[in-house]
C-alpha cells in the first residue's frame, strides 16, 4: 500500500516538474517578440503607421489643398508658407505629397489583394486538378511570367486608360502569376501530408480539402509575399505614372509628380526629389516589414531569433 502511495506521489511530482519545464507558449506574443526584435523592422513599422495616419488625416495635416493654385507664386522656393515650395502651377508640393500618400497606400493594398485573390484561386485549382488542366494552367503561367512585367503593365494600362482604377488593375494583373506559382508549389507540398490523405479516404471533396486543410497551411508564405509585394506594386504604379500611362494630374500621385518635377530638374530639383524620396521610404519600409513577418512566421528563422 505504501508503494502505491509513493508511486502516486512520484507521478504527481513528475507532472509538476513537466508542467514547470514546458510552459504554454503564447504564439501571438512570440510573433510580436520576434517581429520587433530587429530595430530596423520596428522603425519601418512605425514609418508605415505614420504614413497611414498622415493619409487618413491628410485634409487636416496638409497646409494647403492639393489642387489649390497660386499662379502668381509658381516654382517658388521653400518658405514659411510653402515648406517645400510650389510646382509649375503654384500648388503646394508638401500638400500634394501628403495627399499622394493616400494613392500610394491604396495602390499597394488594392493591387496586392487583386493579385493574391486571383493567384490563390488559380494556384489551388492547378494543384488539385488533373495533369492536363494542371499542365495548361502552369504553362500559361510560365508564358505570362516570361513577359517583362513593365511591358505587360503598359499593355494593360493602354487598354484600360489612365486613372487610379486602370493603374490598380494593370499592376494587379501583372503580378498575379507569381502568386500562382507560390500557391501551386505550396499545395504540392501540403497535399502529401497524412491528414490530407486521411481526408481523401473519408470521402471529402477537393473543394472542402482545399478550403479547410490546404489554404490554412499556406497562409503564412502568402502573407509574407503579399507584404513584400506592396512595395513592388507602389514602384510599378509610380513607373506607370512617370511614363504617363498611370495616374494623371491633377490627382496627386507620387509617380506623376516625379515626372512633372523632372522637367524642372535643373532649376527646382526638389520637385522631383521630394516625391521620389517618399516612394523610396515607403517601399523600403514595406520590404523591411515583410522581412520581419517572414522571420516571425518561419519556424526555422523564428527559432534562431527567439532567444
Amino acid at each position: 500500500m505504501s508503494d502505491i502511495t509513493n508511486n502516486s506521489e512520484n507521478f504527481e511530482e513528475f507532472d509538476l516538474v513537466e508542467e514547470h519545464q514546458l510552459p504554454k507558449v503564447n504564439e501571438f506574443k512570440r510573433f510580436v517578440r520576434v517581429f520587433f526584435r530587429r530595430k530596423i523592422v520596428l522603425v519601418s513599422f512605425c514609418v508605415i503607421v505614420l504614413i497611414l495616419l498622415v493619409a487618413l488625416f491628410a485634409d487636416f495635416v496638409a497646409p494647403q489643398g492639393p489642387n489649390d493654385q497660386n499662379l502668381a507664386n509658381t516654382l517658388a522656393q521653400p518658405s514659411a508658407q510653402y515648406l517645400l515650395g510650389t510646382d509649375a502651377l503654384g500648388r503646394c508640393l508638401l500638400s500634394r505629397i501628403i495627399h499622394g500618400s493616400r494613392i500610394a497606400l491604396l495602390v499597394g493594398v488594392a493591387t496586392v489583394l487583386i493579385a493574391a485573390s486571383i493567384g490563390t484561386v488559380i494556384g489551388l485549382a492547378a494543384g488539385f486538378s488533373g495533369k492536363y488542366a494542371e499542365g495548361v494552367i502552369m504553362r500559361g503561367t510560365d508564358a505570362v511570367i516570361s513577359m517583362p512585367p513593365l511591358i505587360l503593365m503598359l499593355l494593360i494600362a493602354s487598354i484600360l486608360g489612365q486613372g487610379v482604377l486602370g493603374a490598380i488593375v494593370a499592376v494587379g494583373l501583372a503580378m498575379f502569376p507569381g502568386y500562382i506559382r507560390l500557391v501551386y508549389g505550396q499545395v504540392l507540398t501540403v497535399k502529401q501530408n497524412d491528414y490530407i490523405m486521411a481526408s481523401r479516404a473519408m470521402g471529402d471533396k477537393k473543394t472542402r480539402i482545399a478550403r479547410r486543410h490546404i489554404f490554412p497551411n499556406i497562409v503564412s508564405p502568402l502573407i509574407v509575399m503579399m507584404t513584400m509585394s506592396m512595395g513592388t506594386s507602389i514602384m510599378a504604379e509610380a513607373g506607370l505614372s512617370f511614363l504617363g500611362l498611370g495616374i494623371s494630374p491633377p490627382t496627386p500621385a507620387w509617380g506623376s509628380m516625379t515626372r512633372d518635377g523632372y522637367q524642372h530638374l535643373s532649376t527646382r530639383p526638389l520637385l522631383a526629389i521630394a516625391p521620389g524620396i517618399a516612394i523610396v521610404i515607403l517601399v523600403f519600409a514595406y520590404n523591411m516589414v515583410g522581412d520581419g513577418i517572414r522571420d516571425a512566421l518561419d519556424p526555422k528563422l523564428r527559432g534562431s531569433l527567439d532567444k
